[in-house]
């Protein structure tokens, strides 16, 4: 029995399902039959309850009928047989309308929204920030921008990218967090159409950005992205500051002309070489630069100070108790560390290092500089190096020449990689072109393999730099940061076996990695598109500082270097802060921070302390080192 119902059950159900298959008709007629199953019983339980019904059962029916038809809207009239049908008729056709016009509404809105949904529509906006492109450097330069909004009471930054609009806001939400007062604005599209980029404004815009996607011909679409800008602008005076990045410098003129006379185009393979050589060299660095770059901590300001026009740069040192002065803007060059009997003239701005703009304040430090702390000894001498570089990439052959430049007598590198003919020529033609004074030796081998790094003596090294691989066509961006991780656990085993740490410097590529790396929290990790973001980010904000970190980035010139605090202060001994930058004076440096041997590993901050106050007295150890700006 219970068999034949539930059959019963499911034929009843075919059939209804069969006659909803119909299309709209059947619809319409099960909604109708189902308010009218509903409607009529209630209308008649309403009217036969009530105690002023009429009495006759005819004018009972006619008062439900009336009940039904205000309810359902369709009437309700009573009389002959064609006055109740005209009635009904009218109403029909008057909800026919009705639900027409709603129909044609929901419609129109529902085609803006899918628009609006799609970022089709023009940003309106004044003095904002354009993003052009999509990369893992978005999240860096986005959360930067935030950052430096912080203080502005309306700041708007719109991002033009060939993704779908709600994923590129998503993704930005999840990794950049709240925004805070900055308005975020996605707009989807390529960005080498120029009657797509319009819809960013860039000709209101206060400077627009334009980053490399993480695909081999990126260097080729950003030329062609800046071109489409120069179309898509009216003229040259209506050109906002430009500032673009390209990985291979073959690309650098032809971006450097595409984006205009005041466009500032940045190489991100030369600038990460170089950061990578620095951090190899002195370990720690990268630490420095990081605390440097992003907008969480103290950064670059450019300073005007009349009070200090003619008198010698050397009394701009200890002429601010909370900033660090490292150099000067005369004509629009910068010179960093400039002799401290230069005399200061009357239109030149001081580069300082402060927490904001409004923190750079002038006072005389000089009565904090305890003379009797300085050391007065010979600095320490440098000696020669030794570098392994574990893998090889496209940015290899820069760092080779990096080190070529600095090389010291004596000095040598030692390059493990696997043994195809690509990797074979690219050493030699390095080797050869960089000749004798650098010995460059191969070693072939899989740096993913035990028997690889145990057949190395990699204590015997000054540095370790260990490389990922450049992504095939079509293989994911982070595949190279795979290898690279596998090569770091074999490190942290031959670690764990000696008793001994490896000074390795590590290259990866996703951000996100830094956490799944094995290493220390204070290692030197370089994050080469993250770098580039910072140095984007902050150059948007002042484009004069363009020129200061070339400067301070290049292979030959003033950068940033960590020294031995015994160089300046006697070991053991507490003074100010002040007394360093007195001692740095006297060597033709300019001291910015220190970093403590005995917070290294605990401080949040690793023991790197930039820009601290010229009256903040410390104890001065010999494993201390002194951050300065100065030649090598």
């Amino acid at each position: 029995m219970a068999q034949r119902s539930t059959a019963w059950g499911d034929r009843v159900r075919y059939w209804f399902d069969s006659t909803l298959a119909r299309g709209a008709s059947a619809l319409v007629g099960w909604m109708a039959l189902l308010c009218l199953a509903v409607v009529v019983p209630a209308s008649a339980l309403v009217v036969w309850t009530d105690p002023h019904a009429p009495e006759s059962l005819p004018d009972r029916l006619a008062q439900v009928w009336r009940l039904t038809g205000e309810t359902l809207r369709l009437g309700g009239a009573t009389g002959t047989p064609l006055r109740v049908t005209m009635s009904v008729l009218l109403a029909l056709v008057a909800l026919l309308y009705v639900s027409t016009l709603v129909g044609l509404i929901t419609t129109a809105l529902t085609e803006r929204l899918t628009a609006l949904r799609r970022g089709r529509s023009t940003v309106l906006e004044q003095g904002h920030v354009v993003v052009l492109g999509w990369s893992e450097q978005v999240f860096t330069v986005v959360g930067e921008l935030v950052a430096a909004n912080a203080n502005q009471r309306r700041a708007a930054v719109a991002v033009l990218a060939d993704r779908d609009k709600t994923a590129m806001e998503e993704a930005l939400s999840t990794k950049v967090g709240p925004m805070g007062r900055t308005r975020l604005i996605c707009r989807s599209g390529p960005t080498t159409d120029p009657s797509v980029l319009t819809l960013t404004s860039p000709a209101t815009a206060g400077v627009v950005l334009v980053l490399p996607r993480d695909e081999p011909d990126a260097d080729a679409e950003v030329v062609k992205t800046l071109l489409a800008l120069r179309a898509a602008l009216p003229g040259e005076g209506a050109r906002p500051p430009v500032v673009a990045a390209v990985r291979d410098d073959r690309y650098r003129l032809a971006a450097s002309l595409a984006a205009g006379p005041g466009g500032i185009v940045l190489e991100s393979d030369t600038v990460t070489a170089r950061l990578i050589v620095q951090a190899a060299r002195r370990p720690g660095l990268s630490l420095v630069h990081q605390e440097l770059l992003d907008f969480a901590g103290d950064e670059f300001y450019l300073a005007a100070e009349p009070s200090l026009t003619g008198r010698p740069f050397g009394d701009a040192l200890l002429s601010y108790p909370t900033s660090s002065v490292v150099g000067i803007v005369r004509g629009g060059t910068p010179v960093l560390n400039p002799p401290p009997h230069t005399p200061l003239v009357e239109d030149d701005l001081l580069v300082v290092i402060s927490r904001d703009d409004d923190t750079v304040w002038p006072a005389d430090c000089a009565d904090s500089v305890e003379k009797a702390a300085m050391a007065s000894g010979p600095a320490t001498p440098a000696r020669p190096e030794r570098v392994l570089l574990l893998g090889w990439n496209r940015r290899a052959p820069l760092m080779v020449d990096q080190l070529r430049r600095r090389a010291r007598p004596g000095s040598a590198v030692d390059v493990v990689a696997d043994g195809g003919e690509a990797t074979v020529r690219q050493v030699s033609e390095a080797g050869a072109h960089h000749g004798t004074d650098l010995p460059l030796t191969l070693h072939p081998g899989d740096v993913t393999r035990p028997e690889t790094l145990q057949g190395l003596d990699v204590h015997s090294y000054d540095s370790v730099i260990v490389l990922g691989q450049d992504p095939a066509p079509g293989q994911p961006p982070d595949e190279p940061d795979n290898r690279t991780l596998v090569t770091l656990l074999l490190l942290r085993r031959l670690e764990e076996a000696s008793g001994r740490e490896l000074p390795v410097v590590t290259e990866l590529v996703d951000d996100r990695n830094r956490a799944l790396a094995p290493l220390g929290p204070g290692a030197d990790v370089i994050i080469s598109g993250k770098l580039i973001g910072l140095l984007m980010a902050q150059i948007s904000q002042n484009r004069h500082l363009a020129a200061v970190f070339e400067e301070l980035f290049s292979a030959d010139g003033t950068g940033i270097r960590l020294r031995p605090a015994g160089d300046y202060v006697l070991p053991g001994c507490e003074t100010t802060f002040a007394t360093v930058v007195a001692a740095a004076r006297q060597r033709g440096e300019c001291a910015i921070g220190y970093r403590s041997h005995d917070d290294a590993s605990t401080s949040p901050d690793y023991g790197v302390r930039i820009n601290p106050p010229k009256t903040g007295r410390r104890r001065w150890t010999a494993g201390d080192e002194v951050i300065v700006v100065g030649e090598d």
